[in-house]
């Protein structure tokens, strides 16, 4: 038994249709890269691990992210530089991640999570909190995250006096204290409010 409601898995492949999840992690951060993940699970998968990333337990998370990369026809992953980031703005570096994994995959049905895409073979269904609704978003959500996480923990090796380890990076009151205290280095996207401010009033 699923813990994601999938709707569009109980039209699709019952017809047998692949489909591809994309969902990404690192949007609000004010540091650190954007990853977005594409996963295809086999047709009829049923999992009791897999869930919205946000709503499991970093442990949970793990054993769900071996689950998934064990069982999966396919997946793929994009990872988003802060200066990538900070050229397009994160609206469209997600979107743009998003259509290159919905591209490359073999699945001619995608769901995203609230994302329009535009790709013009492909069936788009942009879901409003599909990682909830869909286990094949929930899928990519989580391989997000947990690569998102482990990227964060290395930079916390390196920049103990952030604790990006606690916070992974969200504007947490911490954080922006930390962010004042230290300034801003090379990983930070720059045209995000908090950051933007230290550079106009020349702080850092």
């Amino acid at each position: 038994m699923n813990r994601t409601l999938d709707e569009y898995e109980k039209i699709y492949w019952p017809k047998g249709e692949e489909i591809l999840g994309i969902d990404e992690a690192g949007r609000g951060p004010l540091c650190g890269p954007l990853v977005v993940a594409g996963c295809i699970l086999p047709i009829s998968f049923e999992s009791e691990l897999i869930d919205d990333s946000k709503r499991l337990s970093a442990k949970k998370r793990k054993k769900a992210f071996k689950e998934i990369l064990d069982n999966a026809l396919y997946y793929n992953v994009k990872i988003v530089s802060n200066k990538r980031i900070d050229e397009l703005n994160i609206y469209k570096a997600t979107q743009s991640a998003m259509e290159k994994i919905a591209k490359e995959a073999f699945a001619k049905i995608v769901l995203t999570d609230a994302m329009p895409l535009n790709i013009e073979d492909k069936k788009v269904i942009p879901i409003v909190k599909g990682d909830h609704k869909s286990i094949n978003i929930a899928a990519a959500s989580i391989i997000a995250k947990v690569i998102r996480d482990g990227i964060m923990m290395k930079l916390d090796e390196k920049y103990p006096e952030y604790e990006l380890r606690k916070h992974k990076g969200y504007p947490t009151k911490r954080h922006l204290e930390l962010l004042s205290q230290y300034g801003l280095k090379d990983f930070y996207r720059k045209s995000y409010g908090p950051c933007r401010k230290l550079l106009e009033y020349k702080l850092f």
